[in-house]
Formats: structure tokens, C-alpha cells, sequence
């Protein structure tokens, strides 16, 4: 999960904003074209705009009503790239658009943003359209986006950052049926939001994780909202709670996950009305504590407990004190 965060701080790295300046275009041939008002470019086309730079076959500059430059666009597959020390921060796509009055950059049709330490790539992130406004520090990415940092893997419909002046991320947001891919961690929602000042990632409607423990078993939870505090590597789930975890099955409100001295997701407990399943056997309980290694559980606070099938018409028993078992 830590990962992800490192993740989500480089891609902030290529969001750094094409402040205004002189915008200085070469190319084979230049024309003005009066009726759609443009001035056109064409052949082996050069474009600078501070430590921004485009290459392109074909490009055009379009102009208001007052003959001012508006919006250049940028032809046939254009490359757009900016190197600062070390880093580099290129844009591929079928079409570009820099608004130089609103300093919006918007790429169209297949494109890709790509963050380099020095030769390596650091950051790819996919999607049928990105538009980054230098202004507002605000990237969107929308169309069957994918953000890949080495073992990690994101998908959604949307996805939008937002940086400060410094460049440094303040937010991300995966936005419609979103996904986080990871080693042996795989989790879904609808939406998934970071915060960089609290350095919580929330998941929100109809989020399910699978992560596979050190063991080779595999943790199911599903749940309405899930929250994982970084900084203290605790994960809190809440609303329609549900976790499988081998022969478990449990179901309450809500649930906090800490981790063992390696760090590793191991405690397990369940706040509220819920219950435990194993077999034909279900505990009930106002607190349930679930740990994976050792493998057990504890459950305290007017438990009942129901077995099935037990052949004799007596399917339960309840106590008022505390149970503990150990399977």
C-alpha cells in the first residue's frame, strides 16, 4: 500500500505549469489563412514555450476577434516534452492544444504522459484525453485511464490531480470504476481520493480488497467505505462490513486493521453488532477480534452463539460473558 503513495507524489512531478511567455514556432512554411483566421505551420514544425517543447509535421496558431494569439494546435501525432535537471516530462497523442490565454494543455486521441528519472521511466499514465490548466495546477484525465509505476497499476473512467504552485501534489482522485493493482493487493471502488497533507487514501462505494498474505491465503473485504492512514499503516472499513479470510466468515459495521511488528495486516477488529462464521458454527457479539497469525478469534459482549444441523432441534446456545476460541 505504501507504494501507492510514492506513486501518486511523482506523477505530481510532470503537473509542473507552462508559465506565460513568448511562444516561438519554426518550420518549413508558415501561412496565414484569413478566411478561418490561423496562421498555419507545416513540415518538421518546432515549438517553444518556456522549457516546454513540441516537434510535429503540422501545426496552426488560431486568433481572436482583436488578432491576438488564442490557441495553438498541433497536428499528426505530436510530441511535447520539458526537461528540469534530471527529470523529464513528455506527451504524446493524436492531437495537442495549448490555449495561450487560458494556459490549458489538452491532448486528444491515445494519449500518453510519460515522467523520466534521468533515462528510466518513473510514471505512464494512459488515457483517451489529458488536460492539464498551468493556472489552477488541475490535471484531468479522462477515457479508460492507467497510471503504471513499476509493480503498481491504476485504472478508471477519471482521473484528476490537483498540485500546488510548487508542483507538489496536494490530491488525486480515481474517479468510476476505479481499481488499484499491486503485488498481491488488488482493490475496487467507485472512487478513490488521496490527500496528501492527511496522506489518507478513501475508497468509497462498493469497494472490495483482495490482498494476498504471507501465507498464500487471500483476505477478501468488501465494504461501503475503506480508508488506509498511511503514516500508521492502519486500514478502517465501515459500512456492510465483510471479510473472508480462509474457513472465515465474518459481518459487522465496521472494522480496523493493524498490523503486526513486520507490518503486515494481522489484527482484526469489529466495533458494533457482528459475527463470525466457521462451518455450521456463527458467533455474534457486540466486539469481535479476528487475528490472522496465530490464526484465531475472540468475541466478548452478549454473544450468542448458533450451530446448524445439529440434529437435535437445538440449534443455539447464549451466554452473556465473553468466548474465546482458538481454530
Amino acid at each position: 500500500m505504501k507504494k501507492i503513495f510514492i506513486a501518486l507524489m511523482i506523477i505530481s512531478l510532470f503537473t509542473a505549469g507552462v508559465q506565460a511567455s513568448d511562444l516561438i514556432i519554426e518550420s518549413k512554411t508558415q501561412s496565414y489563412e484569413e478566411q478561418e483566421n490561423k496562421i498555419k505551420f507545416e513540415g518538421d514544425v518546432k515549438v517553444s514555450v518556456d522549457d516546454l517543447r513540441v516537434v510535429g509535421d503540422k501545426a496552426d496558431v488560431s486568433l481572436d476577434e482583436n488578432q491576438k494569439l488564442d490557441t495553438a494546435t498541433f497536428y499528426d501525432k505530436p510530441y511535447a516534452y520539458e526537461i528540469k535537471k534530471n527529470k523529464k516530462r513528455e506527451v504524446k497523442a493524436n492531437i495537442l492544444k495549448l490555449s495561450l490565454i487560458t494556459k490549458v494543455v489538452k491532448a486528444e486521441g491515445d494519449t500518453q504522459s510519460i515522467v523520466f528519472d534521468g533515462k528510466v521511466p518513473v510514471v505512464v499514465i494512459n488515457a483517451d484525453e489529458q488536460e492539464y490548466n498551468t493556472e489552477t495546477g488541475v490535471m484531468i484525465a479522462t477515457g479508460a485511464v492507467t497510471i503504471k509505476y513499476k509493480d503498481l497499476d491504476t485504472f478508471s473512467n477519471k482521473a484528476k490531480i490537483k498540485t500546488d504552485k510548487n508542483g507538489d501534489l496536494k490530491d488525486i482522485e480515481l474517479i468510476g470504476n476505479a481499481r488499484i493493482k499491486q503485488q498481491g493487493s488488488d482493490s475496487l471502488a467507485d472512487n478513490f481520493y488521496y490527500n496528501a497533507d492527511t496522506k489518507v487514501l478513501t475508497a468509497v462505494g462498493n469497494t472490495t480488497t483482495n490482498a494476498l498474505m504471507e501465507d498464500g491465503d487471500k483476505l477478501v473485504l468488501k465494504s461501503n467505505r475503506q480508508e488506509y492512514y498511511q503514516d500508521k499503516n492502519i486500514f478502517n472499513a465501515s459500512g456492510n462490513v465483510q471479510v473472508w479470510y480462509q474457513d472465515y466468515y465474518a459481518v459487522g459495521p465496521k472494522i480496523t486493521i493493524y498490523p503486526n511488528k513486520e507490518g503486515k495486516p494481522n489484527d482484526v477488529y469489529f466495533v458494533g453488532r457482528s459475527s463470525i462464521t466457521q462451518g455450521v458454527r456463527t458467533i455474534y457479539a457486540d466486539r469481535i477480534k479476528m487475528t490472522m497469525e496465530p490464526k484465531d478469534f475472540h468475541a466478548d459482549g452478549n454473544t450468542r452463539t448458533v450451530i446448524k444441523n445439529i440434529g437435535s432441534g437445538d440449534n443455539g446456545e447464549n451466554s452473556k460473558g465473553g468466548i474465546g476460541l482458538g481454530l
